[in-house]
């Protein structure tokens, strides 16, 4: 079933570096649109700040290829600022929830990755 992109429904938020977007980070994707039926993916402009390596265009483009096709048009990707702090007030209309993963998938560790990555001479 095709879907597509609709600014007006509900939608989930994803907010993170996703340096890089990992089985973990695809795997929470996975159970975050369940919630709303699609997701609004942010990627904070973290490039070049302490060890963030990869820009938004590499990091949006392996997030398209990890969701597409099976997610194509459940999802939008998009830069931010550094958001380091999520403030509300009362009675904002939404919720802000923690979704628990198994601990294998919790145990992914996009600095192990990196870590790995320069071992291997792909990434200095």
């Amino acid at each position: 079933m095709a879907h597509e992109w609709d600014n007006k429904k509900p939608t989930a938020q994803m907010l993170g570096r996703w340096q890089p977007f990992h089985d973990g980070h695809y795997a929470l994707f996975q159970e975050i649109v369940k919630k709303t039926g699609q997701v609004c993916i942010q990627i904070r402009d973290v490039q070049g700040v302490d060890d963030n390596p990869f820009d938004f265009e590499t990091v949006k483009k392996d997030i398209e290829e990890k969701l597409n096709p099976e997610f194509e048009g459940q999802f939008k990707v998009m830069m931010v600022p550094n958001i380091t702090n999520i403030c509300y007030g009362r009675g904002v209309g939404y919720k802000i929830e923690e979704v628990v993963l198994s601990e294998e998938i919790q145990k992914i560790s996009a600095t192990k990755i990196r870590a790995k990555m320069r071992e291997d001479g792909k990434l200095k």
